[in-house]
């Protein structure tokens, strides 16, 4: 089913082997090839100290090879990847007492 969708959906390569953006998932925003899973995800991830070799266990539908190089991506386009991450933040006053307390 995910197969069949994904070929009807227009993706746009980039310069990274494991990096696409697809017309219709999340606003164009950079994904790893094949799956939903954006480099924002990665990188979020990758920022709250899980090493990226423990990434595919929390995702096992993305190997280590795909990790790294969303991680290359970040690195090679960060200003992009952090106007993503801001703008997909939950605002302070949204975020329920007991969640924010943890």
């Amino acid at each position: 089913m995910m197969e069949e969708r994904a070929e009807k959906l227009e993706a746009t390569p980039t310069e990274h082997l494991y990096v696409e953006r697809v017309k219709g998932i999340l606003s164009e925003e950079p994904v790893i090839k094949g799956t939903r899973i954006s480099v924002r995800t990665v990188v979020e991830v990758w920022r709250m100290g899980t090493r990226p070799e423990e990434i595919p266990i929390h995702y096992p539908h993305i190997s280590l090879a795909e990790v790294f190089d969303a991680l290359s991506y970040y690195c090679d386009h960060r200003d992009e990847i952090e106007m993503h991450i801001e703008r997909n933040r939950i605002p302070e006053e949204l975020v329920h007492p007991l969640v924010r307390d943890m």
